[in-house]
């Protein structure tokens, strides 16, 4: 861990470099590679492999497996493209780190956009990779970082929040087929406290964050990508009953009532958590897709470890995504031709979105993993929401922290599985009063001055 006076340096080197950024001029586009004999996205797709070389330097996030997973990459990726030299560069920090060499030429051929740099600064450090409607067609999320209909990354995953379960455990429990209601998924689970010795839903209540990952799927128990960025925009009583919100976390409130969950959510466990579910003594659990390859490896039965979409009463089930880190490629790169090849590979070939980040693919191209086949199979569809219009960019967020209601954080969610288990004198529709009450003050504020 950095001391102080470290992180103290890094964070004054990351201002300075934004402040830098964001005087860019730009017409260091001119050197962009458009319009010129420089490689495209496509274009370096023409050349056989073998004609592709160079020494390659690839910058990551991943320092825990930049030594073992990234180099067996390098190997496969070699098989291919032999006259590539293929080295890496993991940052503890990457934002704070990489931000400051951008005022060099120096942050390797391949990395990712910072989410540090203004989108309207991207075009000055990165290559594009090809117009937005023609991306689109080919892979998710590539909308987030584009600039004036021109494509510059694309996420090496995207990720999304659902019910990790024990496929054994239901079929002991008799529960046949994947719960879709909020009143379907509540039967479930009573079946599973009647017949198994398993927990039906496990919080994670003691470490508190795991009951923040319930948020990524309010989307779906609205039904509309629209809901959260757009709708919820307009609306300074969003947790009136009828609401998604009121809906979403009336089932958390209602599981930890009907005492479905852990006998004592105080002394809960995360890590043993993921153990205990993997060997079937515990049915369910709301998270995101990251923690689905972290419970399948706890133990000998990964088969059994499945993931379906939070139960909703809408008409259309979605599970929401949203994007991870944006791969690009640095335009003062020597060596675009094997900096194109990399990030082609990794995006369809390396198995990182679903094997490393727990997600799925941007690519189009690439089926669901085997974890989501039921839920497909089921009708559920994988979208990415709709961003908040220009004009309301960012007001989400500033509403929820004025507000402290803390849409993203735990200290409201362990209330309701205290007011839910008897130790708060607080009814549901009491603590989402408080939320409209809070919520409502702060949307005067801000957004209706």
């Amino acid at each position: 861990m950095l001391k102080l006076n470290q992180k103290l340096l890094v964070f004054f080197a990351s201002m300075l470099a934004i402040v830098v950024i964001a005087g860019c001029s730009s017409d260091s586009e001119e050197s962009s590679g458009e319009g010129s004999d420089q490689p495209t996205y496509e274009t370096w797709k023409e050349k056989d492999p073998e004609e592709i070389e160079g020494d390659l330097t690839v910058i990551t996030h991943r320092t825990d497996i930049v030594d073992t997973v990234y180099q067996e990459y390098a190997k496969q990726f070699n098989e291919i493209y032999p006259n590539v030299n293929v080295n890496f560069e993991a940052l503890t920090d990457y934002g704070g780190e990489i931000m400051p060499r951008m005022n060099t030429e120096d942050y390797g051929d391949v990395q990712y956009i910072p989410v540090q740099v203004p989108i309207e600064d991207i075009p000055n450090f990165f290559e594009p990779m090809g117009t937005l409607e023609d991306m689109q067609e080919k892979y998710l999320g590539v909308e987030e970082r584009q600039v004036d209909g021109k494509v510059y990354g694309i996420p090496i995953a995207l990720t999304y929040t659902g019910v990790i379960y024990n496929k054994s455990v239901f079929e002991e429990a008799g529960v046949t087929e994947l719960p879709k209601t909020q009143d379907e998924f509540i039967a479930a689970l009573e079946k599973v406290k009647e017949n198994t010795d398993a927990v039906p839903l496990y919080t994670n209540y003691a470490a508190g964050w795991p009951l923040t990952q319930w948020e990524g799927a309010v989307t779906t128990t609205a039904g509309n990508v629209d809901y959260y960025n757009v709708d919820m925009l307009d609306d300074p009583t969003p947790f009136d009953q009828g609401d998604p919100h009121y809906e979403h976390y009336s089932l958390m409130y209602e599981v930890a009532e009907k005492e479905l969950i852990e006998e004592d959510p105080l002394t809960t466990d995360w890590e043993a958590s993921k153990v205990r579910m993997n060997n079937g003594e515990i049915a369910t659990m709301v998270l995101g897709s990251w923690a689905l390859e972290q419970i399948q490896g706890a133990g000998e039965n990964a088969d059994d470890i499945g993931m379906m979409a939070f139960p909703t009463d809408a008409e259309e089930t979605i599970f929401s995504l949203g994007a991870d880190l944006n791969i690009s490629i640095n335009k003062n790169s020597e060596n675009k031709d094997a900096a194109f090849a990399w990030v082609d590979w990794f995006i369809h070939d390396s198995g990182y979105s679903v094997e490393q980040a727990g997600g799925i693919s941007a690519s189009k191209d690439i089926p669901l993993p085997d974890a989501l086949t039921a839920a497909q199979e089921e009708g559920a569809q994988f979208e990415m929401l709709t961003p908040a219009p220009d004009d309301k960019q960012g007001l989400l967020d500033e509403v929820d922290k004025e507000s402290e209601v803390g849409l993203w954080l735990e200290p409201n969610k362990k209330i309701i599985i205290e007011a839910a288990i008897g130790n708060r004198d607080e009814s549901y529709d009491d603590i989402m009063n408080s939320w409209n009450e809070d919520w409502s003050a702060a949307y005067e504020e801000i957004v209706s001055e």
